[in-house]
């Protein structure tokens, strides 16, 4: 994979890491880190200029992103809620009023979760499609997505053209980086799961008293 990534790259220049960035966000497997860092280092031995080259890779994030908006959007909250009111709301012990709830948090959240995501790996991507589920306004999704992923291109960017071709064993710190963070979203996801039921089923005992 990573060598597609970095031929396409070479071929085509800011319209290949446009276009990788763009599918990086569709299919979050593809390591935005080896795209921007190399994007970095080949602006050291080409006429490839960092600012165009942040660019490109920005305006590749955000056609990825709003792809994923849409397909949110297309699965919105009332799909999901007649999910949950039937076989699967009952496997997983959910109500559609916990759909009203999530979907009220990220209408009061949604600006900071869709900005700080933008440097959390994997979650970067996927954070799109709650948005667009949330039916989150597509000017603030675009406004707080275009911030984030321009400050992301740019850091990796730059660095990548800083270290020049030890510019793989920065990828490697950004593989143990990225490794820390899933591992601790894993925690929390599980740790909010808990904690959901525990107060669903306390919340049902002191129904029944």
């Amino acid at each position: 994979m990573q060598e597609f990534v970095l031929s396409v790259m070479n071929q085509y220049g800011y319209l290949g890491v446009f276009l990788m960035i763009a599918i990086e966000n569709i299919f979050p497997p593809i390591p935005s880190e080896v795209i921007l860092l190399f994007g970095g280092f080949m602006t050291t031995y080409t006429k490839l200029n960092i600012v165009v080259m942040v660019l490109a890779a920005t305006a590749g994030s955000i056609v990825g992103a709003i792809a994923l908006y849409y397909i949110g959007k297309i699965f919105n909250k009332e799909r999901l809620k007649k999910l949950i009111s039937g076989k699967l709301g009952k496997i997983l012990r959910l109500k559609t009023s916990d759909i009203d709830k999530a979907d009220e948090w990220f209408d009061t959240k949604g600006n900071k979760t869709v900005f700080f995501c933008r440097f959390v790996p994997l979650i970067r991507s996927l954070i799109s499609i709650p948005a667009g589920m949330s039916e989150m306004p597509i000017p603030k999704f675009l406004l707080y997505t275009t911030i984030g992923s321009l400050i992301w291109n740019f850091v990796l960017i730059l660095v990548g053209s800083l270290v020049g071709e030890n510019w793989e064993n920065i990828v490697n710190i950004f593989d143990t980086y990225s490794h820390i963070i899933v591992a601790i979203l894993a925690v929390l996801v599980i740790l909010a799961i808990v904690i959901f039921y525990w107060k669903r089923s306390k919340k049902n005992k002191e129904t029944a008293k």
